[in-house]
C-alpha cells in the first residue's frame, strides 16, 4: 500500500508559514494606529475611512516590485533592504499626485519558505512603513515548491493614499518658463538593475564583494543602496501651491517619466552636469560603453524626483527643502514642445 501524501510531501510546510506569519504579526501591529481595525491574520485587513478633515477625499492607490536588485539580495544575503525600498517606491509614486499613504499590503513569495528570511523582508516593510506614516495592513506569504530557485524570492507592494480633490498635484499649470528642480537619489533606487548586473558581474567581471574605490565600498553594498522616500521632505510643500508637478524618476529615466506630466504643447529641457552625478553611474557608462541617452533613460543619474514650479517660487522651495537637510538642484526649464525631454 502507497504512503499517503501530505501536503509537506509537495513541499509546502503550513507549520513554517505559521511561524513566519507569527514574527509578520509583531512586525506589523509596531505600525498600526488609531486607523487600523483589524489584526493581521484577518481575510481582509480593515481601516477607517473617516476623513472629515477633507472635503473632497481622493483616494491614490499604486502597486510595484523591487526588480532584478533583488538578484543583489540573495548574493549578498542581505534581505532586510528590499522590503524598505518597496515601500519607498511606491510611497513615492502616489506622493507625485499629492498623496500621503494610508495603508501598504506586500506579497511575498517564494519555493521554499525560511521564516527567518521572511521576517528580515518584512521587518524592511515595517521599517519603511512607520518611516513613511503607513500601516502595514496586510499582504501574502505564499510557498510554491518548483516555482522559484532555491533560495530566491518575489516581492511586490501595494499601497493606498489620500489626497483632498483640490490639493491634487497633476500638472495641469505647467508652462513654458517653469523651472525643473532635481532631488538627489541615493543611488540606482530601484531601477536598471538587469543592465547594472551585466555590466559589473558579466562585462567587468566583478563580484558582489569587490571593493572599488570610486564606490567606497563593495559593489554590493553600492546597489543595495535604499530606494529614497521624498515624503518627508515635501509634505510641508504638498497643500502650499508651490509645486505644480511632481515626477519620481524610476524606469524610463528623466527621458520618459517627466512627460508623463507635462501638459499639451510643453516640453523640457535639461541641463547636463547641473547637479552631481553619483559615481556608480559614470562607473558603469565607462565599464558598459553605455551611450548617454541609453544611461538617462535607464537610471535616474542621481535624481530620483523632480518638481516643477514657477521661477517666482522657486527660493521658498529650495529654502523648505534647507530647512528638511534635502539638497536641491536647478536641472531645467519647460519649454514648447511635444511633451519630451531632450538634454542640453
Amino acid at each position: 500500500m502507497n504512503q499517503p501524501l501530505t501536503y509537506r510531501d509537495a513541499g509546502v510546510s503550513i507549520d513554517r508559514a505559521n511561524q513566519a506569519k507569527e514574527r509578520i504579526k509583531k512586525l506589523a501591529r509596531g505600525t498600526f494606529n488609531e486607523r487600523t481595525l483589524s489584526e493581521i491574520g484577518s481575510f481582509g485587513g480593515m481601516f477607517s475611512g473617516a476623513f472629515p478633515e477633507m472635503s473632497a477625499p481622493v483616494l491614490v492607490a499604486s502597486a510595484d516590485g523591487v526588480g532584478t536588485k533583488l538578484k543583489i539580495a540573495f548574493a549578498t544575503n542581505k534581505h532586510d533592504t528590499v522590503g524598505r525600498d518597496l515601500v519607498n517606491h511606491c510611497t513615492n509614486d502616489i506622493l507625485v499626485q499629492g498623496a500621503r499613504p494610508l495603508f501598504f499590503l506586500d506579497y511575498i513569495a517564494t519555493g521554499v519558505l525560511a521564516p527567518d528570511i521572511v521576517a528580515e523582508i518584512v521587518e524592511g516593510v515595517a521599517g519603511g512603513c512607520r518611516e513613511n506614516g503607513c500601516v502595514l495592513l496586510g499582504g501574502e506569504t505564499a510557498e510554491m515548491p518548483g516555482f522559484y530557485r532555491e533560495g530566491e524570492y518575489d516581492v511586490a507592494g501595494f499601497i493606498l493614499g489620500v489626497v483632498d480633490r483640490e490639493r491634487v498635484i497633476d500638472g495641469r499649470s505647467i508652462k513654458a518658463g517653469d523651472t525643473v528642480l532635481g532631488l538627489p537619489s541615493s543611488g540606482l533606487h530601484t531601477n536598471g538593475y538587469s543592465l547594472a548586473r551585466k555590466i559589473f558581474f558579466e562585462a567587468a567581471n566583478y563580484e558582489t564583494n569587490t571593493y572599488l574605490e570610486q564606490l567606497g565600498g563593495t559593489i554590493g553594498e553600492a546597489l543595495l543602496q535604499h530606494h529614497k522616500s521624498y515624503l518627508r521632505q515635501l509634505e510641508g510643500l504638498l497643500d502650499t501651491g508651490l509645486i505644480k508637478g511632481l515626477a519620481h524618476i524610476t524606469g524610463g529615466g528623466l527621458l520618459d517619466n517627466i512627460p508623463r506630466i507635462l501638459p499639451e504643447g510643453t516640453a523640457v529641457q535639461i541641463t547636463r552636469e547641473s547637479w552631481p552625478v553619483l559615481p556608480i553611474f559614470t562607473l558603469m557608462q565607462n565599464l558598459g560603453s553605455i551611450s548617454e541617452p541609453e544611461m538617462y533613460r535607464t537610471f535616474n543619474m542621481g535624481v530620483g524626483m523632480t518638481i516643477l514650479c514657477a521661477p517666482i517660487d522657486v527660493e521658498a522651495i529650495r529654502r523648505h527643502l534647507s530647512e528638511h537637510n534635502e539638497p536641491c538642484y536647478e536641472i531645467g526649464r519647460v519649454t514648447t514642445g511635444a511633451r519630451e525631454v531632450t538634454l542640453a
